[in-house]
């Protein structure tokens, strides 16, 4: 079965950064989309930035344009989300999500999905 597992949470300071990995098990090879979503405590599921495996644009919500990059690794096991500049309301549980398809959205239609990983924003 595939497997998905998120690393790379904590807490930092505003104006931060953090890297997360999700680790893919169950399958390395080819073409599927891969998102990051998050949900802060009381507020709804949020799908945050979305790619394909084997090319194209990636999509981000607006409101982490220019402050968050999607990415994978050269052997397609890895999928990272690099976040600079942190805000308070990023503070959120953040999920790994895959599925095979070629068309790569925000919305919460994703098969498998990770445990989460914890990131806390202090003002």
């Amino acid at each position: 079965q595939v497997q998905l597992a998120e690393s790379g949470g904590g807490s930092v300071h505003a104006g931060g950064s953090l890297r997360l990995s999700c680790a893919a098990s169950g399958y390395t090879s080819g073409c599927h989309c891969m998102a990051w979503f998050r949900q802060g405590d009381g507020k709804e599921r949020e799908g945050v930035a979305t790619m394909y495996t084997c090319g194209g644009s990636a999509l981000y919500v607006d409101s982490v344009k220019g402050r968050f990059t999607i990415s994978q690794d050269n052997a397609k096991i890895t999928v990272y989300l690099q976040m600079n500049s942190l805000k308070h309301e990023d503070t959120a549980m953040y999920y790994c999500a895959a599925r095979w398809s070629a068309s790569c959205g925000l919305e919460y239609n994703y098969r498998y999905w990770g445990q989460g990983t914890q990131v806390t924003v202090s003002s």
